[in-house]
């Protein structure tokens, strides 16, 4: 059985803009922007009078999507701890492969990004390390060495 086309992952984020300015400052380009809302919504997401506004974003190579959504009703809930470690149950992190690790970090850096930790290198194989970005996520970032 094939397996089947991972299409995009979704993040919910409270500023809409300033994810995207993460996002493309990683190299991603925005796909488009739309308000979402109707009862094809509210029903898939089992939430009454949904407002959303989403950003699709898209690697360089057009192959993956990162859909970022910020909810206008109903407001976004809190969760503790608002930035969970990273040994917390569920998405632990989203990765992508760059060319230069020193000059993201530093462009993800001015958009907001932490380091969790350091940056590493694992065997000959890579320069890695793990930034917080909008709403919390775990960007991983690897840099080939070669």
């Amino acid at each position: 059985m094939p397996i089947p086309q991972l299409h995009h992952v979704s993040v919910v984020v409270e500023d809409l803009p300033a994810a995207i300015a993460f996002f493309a400052a990683l190299g991603m380009t925005l796909e488009g922007e739309a308000p979402i809302e109707g009862d094809w919504v509210d029903r898939i997401n089992g939430i009454e009078g949904l407002k959303v506004d989403i950003a699709m974003m898209r690697d360089p190579e057009g192959d993956g999507r990162l859909e970022l959504t910020k909810f206008r009703h109903p407001p976004l809930v809190t969760v503790e701890p608002a930035a969970p470690p990273p040994n917390a149950p569920g998405l632990r992190s989203v990765m992508f492969t760059i060319d230069d690790l020193d000059a993201t970090v530093a462009r993800l850096h001015e958009q907001g990004g932490e380091l969790v930790g350091e940056v590493v290198q694992y065997e000959d194989k890579y320069r890695l390390c793990y930034m917080r970005g909008p709403a919390g996520i775990i960007v991983a970032l690897a840099q080939p060495l070669k």
